[in-house]
């Protein structure tokens, strides 16, 4: 991990080394916290946070969806974000908010545990590997089943439930591949570890729908939005296993992977084993709207003002 100079914890900016919790901190015995993945890109209009106010307001349904109430604003959040990347003098990062129960209370009743609100940024390069995005991943279907929304609460982005996540992802590692992909107690396809996937299949974009238990994904939104404006017909609905070996193309979306081409599946190559044409040419529009080349998507920045950042 590339370390930044500060973090905001608390309200207060902190050295990045004396970000530190009590080793009673609730969340990390019980996993009672819930957190977002961000990213910010150098843009012409300088550093600008995608989707920003999307992931805010989804980092505060999640909290109260645990029954946690955020003792900041999102706008209060927001205006830290903001300071602390001015303030870590960075052009482009990833974001990591977290809420979580702290020190104070201990055993399964978390309510009088205080709440806890801290926000990193970092340099942070391809999730998946420098060549992922233009060669594709690997990817192994785990025998890990997503978790099931009689159980937990797939739609929160809860710090608990991504055990379910890491998994999956150490199976995959250690079977050679480069992510896994999950299938919902029905069998069917989810997501992956850290991303929504879609499959192309006679030039529609398939993606599981929110019952299948998957996670509301800010960029997944955001793909489908880019695929209706170019045309691209979408469809959300259950998707068998062994669709995604049949399909002529595989991809996914997530803010830290970006959009990603999937080459194999269980070592089934998909169509040609290369990325597909319909992949490219969102991926291409995708990275547009990031990186502010697209006049259209320009809503989805939140610019960051570098030069109102006071001295630390």
């Amino acid at each position: 991990m590339n370390q930044s100079e500060l973090i905001w914890q608390n309200g207060e900016f902190v050295a990045w080394e004396d970000a530190k919790v009590h080793v009673l901190t609730h969340g990390l015995h019980y996993g009672t916290g819930v957190f977002e993945g961000i990213r910010c890109y150098d843009t012409d209009r300088g550093p600008a946070i995608f989707r920003h106010l999307d992931h805010l307001d989804r980092l505060e349904r999640s909290a109260k969806l645990y029954y946690m109430d955020l003792p900041f604003s999102i706008q209060q959040l927001r205006e830290a974000t903001h300071e602390l990347i001015a303030r870590n003098d960075m052009r482009s990062c990833y974001i990591r908010p977290i809420v979580f129960r702290g020190y104070g209370q201990m055993g399964l009743n978390p309510l009088d545990a205080p709440i806890e609100v801290a926000i990193a940024t970092w340099e942070w390069g391809a999730y998946l590997g420098d060549d992922s995005k233009t060669k594709g991943v690997r990817a192994k279907v785990s025998s890990w089943e997503r978790i099931s929304s009689r159980s937990l609460i797939p739609q929160a982005k809860a710090s608990g439930q991504y055990l379910n996540s890491v998994l999956a992802k150490i199976e995959s590692l250690k079977a050679g591949y480069d992510e896994a992909i999950l299938l919902d107690e029905h069998g069917h396809v989810c997501e992956g570890s850290g991303e929504n996937i879609y499959v192309v299949r006679d030039g529609v974009i398939l993606t599981p729908p929110q019952t299948a238990s998957i996670l509301d994904g800010i960029s997944r939104r955001a793909l489908l939005q880019i695929a209706h404006d170019l045309g691209f017909p979408t469809l959300e609905r259950d998707i068998a296993r062994a669709e995604l070996y049949l399909a002529d193309e595989v991809f996914l979306t997530g803010t830290a992977a970006e959009l990603v081409p999937v080459r194999e599946i269980d070592d089934h190559a998909i169509a040609n084993g290369e990325p597909g044409e319909i992949t490219k040419v969102l991926q291409s529009a995708f990275d547009d709207a990031l990186h502010g080349r697209s006049e259209r998507y320009l809503e989805w920045l939140d610019v960051v003002e570098l030069r109102a950042a006071s001295s630390a």
